[in-house]
């Protein structure tokens, strides 16, 4: 181009480009949307980033489902609370995708059961209501995100053992 704006716009395009910054504009109709729209925006950013960081696992639940078989031989090579630890768990690590199948309105109970039984990277695809290569198909969770989920659990839950009183909701 002839025009010094427009060379300067390209130059400015091509400094994006090369330098690897993105802009991405979130827009809404309401405040309150604008800010659930950016906040949803932060959190694939930061997914993104932490995906980099340490790579994918097959999302949904399935990454954790997959690690059980080699927990259930840990928890028989001992006894007493460290194999009712390891019990626990096992059944802890089998929720997030009971849930995620039953609020699809599936059977959670069977979902996991039949996700254990199948090769590696094969999960539940809840809106297709199959199972797949979870990999192939996208739905995967940053490592980073799944082991400081799982710190995260294992930490409250020490608390909440170590704790001599604490207020529940009944029934949960």
């Amino acid at each position: 181009t002839d025009y010094e704006f427009n060379k300067g716009r390209l130059k400015e395009r091509l400094a994006r480009f090369v330098s690897g910054i993105a802009l991405i504009q979130v827009g809404a109709c309401t405040e309150t949307e604008m800010k659930e729209r950016l906040g949803r925006a932060e959190n694939a950013l930061f997914a993104a980033r932490a995906a980099l960081e340490e790579g994918v696992v097959p999302g949904g639940g399935a990454a954790f489902v997959k690690v059980i078989p080699m927990l259930q031989s840990f928890a028989e090579d001992y006894e007493g609370d460290v194999a009712t630890g390891v019990k626990i768990l096992i059944h802890a690590l089998k929720c997030p995708l009971q849930q995620i199948a039953c609020n699809a309105g599936l059977h959670g109970g069977m979902a996991a059961e039949q996700v254990l039984q199948q090769p590696v990277r094969i999960g539940l695809d809840v809106e297709g209501e199959r199972y797949v290569d979870m990999v192939a198909e996208g739905i995967t969770d940053p490592v980073k995100v799944s082991c400081t989920a799982l710190r995260c659990a294992a930490s409250a839950a020490a608390v909440f053992l170590t704790t001599e009183a604490c207020v529940a909701k009944a029934g949960s």
